[in-house]
């Protein structure tokens, strides 16, 4: 297999190679518990599940593992805001989060652990990394010390002299360094708190995602993916604590997506300029959501408009036509005896057609994920497709063979079918076709039009032909 992936740890694409034959150790960083996920969520989320996707189709193995963050300042904020208990607000959360997810058919993760499961790891990592010289204690707070790791920035291509503010935590006196970061912070009043060596506390942000990795995954991975904005301080926080613990190279790929922008504008919430994905989820059709998500390169920032949403919603009628209009000839030609004599496998010319289309899709996967040309792959499978649809002679296996292959690339992208075919509704339409031809051979001929215009009015086009009559949705 030959998928080159772009790895932001060197700015380069290179040959993907996992640790283990056949096996990719992925890690996405996953919500934070405090609220609903936004679009711009949504469109990280979206993407790491199809890039997951595609490598299972590419034969691999994917142990994959997406966290929650079910400690932190804004989930106990939101648990004062509401009277709430804190675990009350991450529970709630969560699985508002797999509601979500599961309308925009974004598969659950080999395992979705939560930070409160792993705090005895947490305390047990940082004992190490103090035990090495890396971390120090100030008031019941530990820090890792930024300058003991000597490739820290190597991932953000920044040096520790010219970093400046940006961190997620308070910059405190007490630290050594200005760019040390906490690892176990000293509990305040009044909120949640575990007991360690170093008195009542709980974690850093950083620290979690170094501890669920190695958990769930080992001290090295394949891949680490989360939003551009996590380049720094999350992710570069993440190698120097995982690094300076193991000696071993974290992770090899580094995957980032861009961000998402509301009608040209940065999403903020400040402004008013963010769409809850939830509220988007009941207004629009879930799977034209994710085309729309997956539009551009997942590196390349994305856009969203009505108007750019409106046109991923008609583009899934037409792939939705499409398959609806293939499955209704495929029952036409397995229930209609004039069509015996085409009940034969694909023609030699289908089979080049639909083997060249999927080869352009993988082509375009496999250069780091490029859904945007692969999406466009699969609207020129869909024109040959109504190609065939054009053609009399079209054989069962030539109407077979491009179903499976549409579908295929739908489910790699994620698209689900749609639901609004059914074999009660290919039954009536056959029962109207049979109708109609028993009129025109009693030569009642105005019986037979007024069928055909009724059908017609519900977007169904039929066309008598020397094989017999045949149908397709508009």
């Amino acid at each position: 297999m030959s998928i080159r992936l772009y790895n932001t740890l060197t700015g380069e694409k290179e040959l993907l190679e996992t640790l283990e034959p056949g096996v990719v150790k992925f890690y996405a960083c996953g919500p934070t518990v405090y609220n609903l996920f936004h679009i711009g969520n949504g469109r990280m989320f979206v993407v790491f599940d199809t890039i997951r996707r595609y490598l299972e189709y590419r034969g691999y193995e994917v142990r994959y593992v997406q966290n929650f963050t079910d400690v932190d300042d804004r989930i106990i904020q939101r648990a004062n805001e509401t009277g709430e208990g804190v675990r009350s607000v991450a529970n709630r959360y969560i699985e508002a989060y797999f509601e979500d997810a599961d309308r925009l058919n974004i598969r659950r993760a080999t395992v979705h652990p939560r930070v409160t499961e792993c705090i005895p790891d947490i305390i047990r990592f940082i004992e190490e990394l103090m035990a090495k010289g890396h971390a120090y204690e100030r008031g019941g707070t530990v820090y890792f010390d930024t300058y003991t790791f000597s490739d820290y920035g190597k991932l953000s291509g920044q040096s520790l002299d010219s970093m400046r503010a940006g961190f997620r935590v308070d910059v405190i006196e007490d630290k050594k360094h200005p760019t040390d970061f906490a690892l176990w912070k000293a509990a305040k009043p009044d909120e949640e708190f575990w007991p360690s060596p170093w008195g009542n506390g709980r974690p850093g942000w950083h620290i979690e995602c170094s501890v669920m990795n190695e958990k769930y995954l080992g001290e090295q991975i394949d891949i680490h993916a989360g939003g551009r904005d996590l380049v720094f301080p999350h992710h570069e926080n993440e190698i120097a604590q995982t690094e300076a613990k193991t000696g071993k190279l974290f992770a090899r790929y580094w995957l980032h997506n861009g961000t998402l922008n509301i009608n040209g504008e940065k999403m903020s919430k400040s402004t008013g300029n963010f769409i809850m994905t939830r509220d988007l989820l009941n207004q629009k059709d879930p799977r034209a959501i994710r085309l729309f998500l997956l539009s551009a390169h997942y590196r390349h920032p994305l856009n969203y408009t009505e108007e750019a949403l409106g046109h991923w919603e008609n583009a899934l009628g037409r792939i939705d036509r499409t398959l609806r209009n293939l499955e209704f000839r495929r029952q036409a030609i397995l229930q209609a005896p004039e069509f015996l004599s085409i009940r034969s496998g694909p023609q030699k010319s289908t089979e080049q057609e639909v083997e060249s289309t999927r080869s352009a899709f993988i082509r375009e996967m496999d250069d780091d994920f490029n859904t945007a040309d692969a999406i466009a792959v699969l609207f020129e499978g869909v024109r040959l497709a109504n190609q065939t649809l054009a053609d009399d002679t079209a054989t069962l296996g030539d109407v077979e063979i491009w179903s499976q292959l549409l579908t295929e690339c739908l489910d790699v992208l994620g698209i689900g079918l749609s639901q609004e075919q059914s074999q009660v509704e290919v039954a009536e339409i056959e029962q109207l076709l049979e109708e109609r031809r028993q009129a025109r051979l009693q030569r009642d001929f105005a019986r037979a039009d007024e069928i055909r215009a009724w059908l017609l009015e519900r977007g169904i086009v039929i066309e008598d032909t020397a094989q017999g009559t045949r149908w397709i949705r508009q």
